[in-house]
């Protein structure tokens, strides 16, 4: 049985409580989350928006770099979601939750994936700066 229980690219907006709760286990010591938000600069510039694109496979590699990692580790469950679009400043673009029964495994585990993530998923992230300057960049 696979210890993803949701694994998901979607231009709607993240809740992290119900990320959160699909992980909840009576069993788990720890719930270990991890908010990716879009922060208001990058490189020392004032960045005004920023928008996410992604290959269509990418739903289908989260999910596999999710499983891979999750079965390296004695945890429950884990859920995570990539935003694509437009996201305004502050919003959550990449979250992970991760369930476990002690706190090593979740912390190790999250931060697996999201090193893993951001190697492998096909997203490309678009920045626009104040001085009308942009970016873009493979990044997850």
């Amino acid at each position: 049985m696979s210890k993803v229980s949701q694994a998901l690219v979607t231009s709607d907006r993240i809740d992290s409580a119900k990320y959160q709760a699909l992980v909840a286990d009576a069993g788990a010591g720890a719930i270990v989350t991890f908010s990716g938000d879009v922060r208001n600069h990058d490189q020392g510039k004032p960045v005004t928006s920023l928008e996410y694109e992604a290959h269509p496979d990418a739903q289908q590699i989260l999910r596999k770099v999710a499983e891979e990692v999750a079965d390296q580790y004695e945890i429950f469950q884990v859920a995570l979601a990539h935003r694509i679009g437009l996201i305004p400043l502050g919003e959550t673009a990449f979250l992970v939750c991760v369930s476990a029964a002690h706190r090593q495994d979740a912390f190790a585990a999250c931060q697996q994936i999201v090193d893993e993530v951001k190697i492998q998923i096909p997203i490309w992230k678009h920045q626009i700066f104040a001085d009308g300057t942009d970016q873009w960049v493979n990044f997850a």
